[in-house]
């Protein structure tokens, strides 16, 4: 271990995380790394994210916590949407069988998730371990589902967990196309349908930067995770007129 990154300290179950600011910085070689153990149940994993902190690990490893500095957000009143995928959308839309929907098969998501890689790494961060701890989470109804349907068929989608107003996007998938694109765009859409402001994305990727995503400090982010977790939660359900907060419904004949 390098001589710059002070000690971790290990959590018990039912320990309280360390303060934010304790977290390795960008000089360390796990920037954002907090605590290592503790538990992964349902008010361990709400105690974290109110507190900025999500869990990160591979197989083989302990519980590792982490809260980076800066953050990747989306705001998502500056979601870009890309020309290709507003035809995309636009086809989508005028498709019969072509379908949003959340909460219908978080499972289902969850485990598509688990079998692709994240970008720039090899295997999967989302051990055994993470998928029953986030299907408990979604059955105590603080993680969500956004799945992207085609004639009764699920093509892509991501999850999420909520706590309030306060959206922390967690993984997505494709097998189709674009799929897990129009899962995000159906998320922004719901998002800015009942005013909240922000999607956390955890980690800077082009991806999420070619959207419209940017980092912004950890204490930024945290006033504005503090005020958002105090609002009450929406109702997790999609609508179709959602799609008219990007514009990418044709309009209504007169």
């Amino acid at each position: 271990m390098h001589s710059h990154s002070p000690p971790l300290p290990w959590l018990d179950p039912g320990d309280d995380f360390p303060p934010v600011n304790q977290a390795w910085g960008t000089n360390s070689e796990a920037p954002g790394l907090l605590a290592a153990g503790g538990q992964l149940d349902v008010p361990t994993l709400c105690q974290a994210y109110a507190e900025g902190i999500f869990p990160w690990f591979s197989t083989g490893q302990p519980i590792l916590w982490w809260s980076p500095d800066p953050r990747m957000v989306l705001n998502v009143a500056k979601f870009r949407l890309h020309r290709s995928l507003k035809k995309t959308l636009q086809k989508f839309l005028a498709t019969p069988g072509c379908e949003v929907r959340i909460d219908s098969a978080f499972d289902q998501v969850i485990e598509a998730c688990a079998g692709s890689a994240r970008e720039g790494q090899s295997g999967t961060w989302i051990v055994p371990p993470m998928v029953q701890a986030y299907r408990a989470l979604h059955r105590a109804g603080f993680a969500h589902s956004v799945e992207t349907w085609i004639d009764g068929k699920l093509v892509g989608g991501l999850y999420c967990v909520a706590l309030g107003q306060a959206v922390f996007g967690e993984s997505m998938f494709t097998r189709v196309s674009d799929a897990s694109k129009i899962a995000l765009a159906a998320l922004v859409c719901f998002c800015r349908q009942h005013g909240i402001r922000q999607i956390d994305c955890q980690q800077n990727t082009r991806h999420l930067a070619s959207l419209g995503a940017r980092e912004i400090s950890r204490a930024d982010f945290l006033s504005e995770v503090h005020l958002a977790r105090r609002e009450s939660s929406p109702p997790w359900h999609f609508e179709p007129l959602y799609w008219e907060q990007l514009t990418v419904l044709p309009p209504e004949p007169t």
